[in-house]
């Protein structure tokens, strides 16, 4: 496999079904529907599926973010929309495959501003995402140098926990 040959695009109208049945078969957070502004890839290779990623609304609330930009309380609702946040991303389980994340993050990022605005008609400035360190280490984000912070609490975007706070620590990276 060339790395070069990796596409990354919009899941289609006709795809949607798709995504949702693999994330929530394979991602252990599993699917939601989305809640606000939000866009789904596939990364293909040839014409395989790949990977998976979901960007939507940001979080309400993420000290660490509002405190990195400087927001002021009164001034935060009237620019989230500016954030959005890296909600899922899973490489399929037989693409497991060294540089592979991180080249599918970097072409999704190029893209992203562009049919966020082409959907949502208003430009992005900034990504967020969060990662549970029981899990995972946040290697990719590290490597498209995204900021790490740590949070205190993290909320659960799934289906069983109902969007549920946890005394789980999360890092976020911006």
């Amino acid at each position: 496999m060339q790395l070069k040959e990796i596409v990354v695009r919009p899941v289609t109208q006709q795809e949607q079904a798709d995504y949702h049945k693999l994330m929530q078969r394979h991602h252990y957070l599993g699917s939601v529907r989305p809640v606000g502004e939000t866009l789904h890839y596939v990364a293909t290779w040839r014409t395989q599926w790949i990977a998976l990623l979901g960007f939507s609304s940001a979080a309400l609330k993420c000290a660490p973010r509002d405190q990195w930009i400087g927001w002021r309380y009164r001034h935060q609702f009237d620019r989230l929309n500016l954030v959005t946040n890296n909600s899922r991303f899973l490489i399929l389980p037989q693409w497991h495959i060294p540089n592979v994340a991180t080249r599918i993050l970097s072409l999704c990022q190029r893209r992203l501003q562009a049919d966020w605005v082409r959907h949502f008609h208003h430009p992005l400035l900034l990504l967020e995402t969060f990662v549970d360190p029981q899990h995972f280490h946040g290697t990719i984000y590290r490597a498209a140098n995204w900021i790490a912070f740590k949070t205190s609490l993290s909320m659960h975007n799934t289906k069983a926990h109902a969007n549920s706070q946890s005394n789980e620590c999360t890092a976020c990276f911006l």
